[in-house]
């Protein structure tokens, strides 16, 4: 796989943005980090969502969120693996969103 598709068709290759909250799974196992993307005045506002697994000290952050047009978000964990982020439900343990595949 090339550095380019990696950096932008990947869930791996986004990083950034202004932390906009933070959320914790019902039994702290998870921590939900919300971004705002904002990259000028020719584009519309992103949202990315990572998700930090606190138990593991290498390898512990992974994208599980990426939406463009969006401004905010709302997060509500369902349960200890499952949340909605505005208005997709994700297990954390295996999905994604990525407005790019989705």
């Amino acid at each position: 796989m090339s550095l380019g598709y990696w950096k932008f068709f990947t869930l791996s290759g986004l990083s950034g943005g202004e932390k906009i909250q933070s959320i914790h799974s019902p039994d702290k196992t998870y921590t939900l980090h919300i971004y705002r993307h904002n990259d000028g005045a020719t584009t519309s506002y992103a949202i990315r969502g990572e998700l930090v697994t606190n138990n593991k000290k290498f390898m512990n952050k992974k994208n599980i969120y990426w939406n463009y047009r969006e401004e905010t978000a709302t997060v509500k964990w369902l349960d200890d693996h499952t949340l909605m982020i505005n208005k997709h439900k994700l297990n954390v343990e295996t999905d994604t969103y990525d407005f790019r595949k989705n």
